[in-house]
């Protein structure tokens, strides 16, 4: 019985990683995640780039956008930068 239970945690567990990890925006070029108050780059078909990988770029970007705090609205969420 106490098998049955650790391997349905262990199921729920996965599950639940793996939609958080789906879920967050991540650098197209290093797969970092980029920090709250971080500034994104986007450029064409929404491809995000992180502050750090910005300069390796020649192109300007489409936008740039200010990552907020989950403690702003309940997750991670990309505002456009005044």
């Amino acid at each position: 019985m106490a098998r049955v239970r650790i391997d349905l945690e262990l199921q729920l567990l996965r599950k639940g990683v793996g939609a958080l990890t789906r879920e967050r925006h991540r650098c197209a070029d290093c797969g970092r995640t980029p920090l709250p108050g971080e500034r994104v780059h986007l450029y064409e078909r929404e491809t995000l780039v992180c502050a750090l990988c910005r300069p390796r770029r020649r192109d300007e970007p489409s936008s740039t956008q200010l990552v907020r705090s989950p403690e702003a609205g309940g997750s991670v969420r990309l505002r456009v930068a005044a």
